[in-house]
């Protein structure tokens, strides 16, 4: 299955009181797909999974699944450091209808590369999804080898990697090696131009709550041949995709919407709002883009 090429890995929105904001998790899903979003990834990093309880996961999967359709694909994240919870996890959200399951690294507790792969085998052979893994070393302390990767792209659902590590040699062996049909994403916004280059399908982003639209004209330009302006697009978006990390995301592209009129609420602890400096110097970077 392809999940096509702009995958945004969505906020979670809240409520004044921190609660889960279903009302305005359908108007950004609905934003989301009118710039340029084929699938949506619900309780990933980006959507303060951490401090989403299980049942609020399943809501907003349950949600996804019923209000995007045939619109979009939804991938739900459901991983975590303990196989069994994310078992649990994975199953149920079979049920409420997602397309997929995304399924980051076991962070803290950091397996080697044989429990690496046992983990994700385990995950996979509990559920009928296709398996997105999730490779985020400076998250969760450990890295998924090339060797690894290569090995889990033979099980038939494992279908794709996140590569957020941002070593080139690494995936580039992984899309040379894997099998293929595999589909290899940049996690990292800014890396998404030169992991196409050698060959990657697409981004799994954050920035394309705002520019999405720039995103895949930029991923189609490269894909058409004309590299000299995708290139000259990916210099342009350069500020945004590293601006919205100026302190921890999502805290900028959560203020970023909001700012813009698109409700995604406040963060949840112990993430927190953007200091004074942290905000004027994300406003002036805002400012060179035409977002309203």
């Amino acid at each position: 299955m392809d999940f096509g090429e702009l995958i945004t890995a969505m906020v979670t929105p809240f409520d004044s009181n921190y609660r889960l904001d279903l009302e305005s998790a359908k108007k950004l899903m609905q934003h989301l797909i009118e710039n340029g979003s084929d699938s949506i990834l619900l309780s990933g990093t980006t959507g303060e999974s951490p401090t989403l309880s299980d049942e609020e996961k399943l809501e907003l999967f349950a949600l996804g699944a019923d209000f995007l359709k045939s619109r979009a694909k939804v991938i739900a994240g459901t991983g975590s450091n303990d196989t069994a919870h994310s078992v649990k996890l994975s199953k149920q959200a079979e049920k409420k209808g997602v397309d997929c399951i995304l399924v980051v690294t076991p962070y803290y507790n950091k397996p080697g590369q044989e429990g690496l792969a046992a983990h994700f085998k385990a995950i996979a052979s509990a559920v009928d999804l296709p398996v997105i893994i999730y490779n985020v070393p400076s998250r969760t302390g450990c890295n998924i080898s090339s060797k690894t990767a290569i090995e889990l792209s033979k099980i038939e659902n494992i279908t794709g990697i996140k590569e957020a590590s941002s070593d080139f040699r690494q995936i580039a062996e992984e899309i040379r090696e894997c099998r293929p049909g595999f589909l290899v994403y940049s996690g990292n916004d800014g890396d998404t131009l030169p992991m196409l280059s050698i060959g990657a399908h697409g981004v799994i982003s954050v920035a394309s709550h705002i520019v999405g639209r720039q995103i895949k004209q930029m991923i189609k330009r490269f894909k058409a041949g004309d590299i000299k302006e995708a290139a000259g697009m990916h210099n342009w978006l350069l500020d945004i995709f590293y601006g919205i990390f100026i302190t921890a995301n999502p805290v900028p592209i959560k203020t970023a919407l909001n700012l813009y009129g698109i409700n995604a609420g406040p963060v949840r602890l112990p993430l927190y709002e953007m200091n004074d400096n942290e905000l004027s110097a994300f406003k002036k970077i805002l400012e060179k883009y035409d977002l309203k």
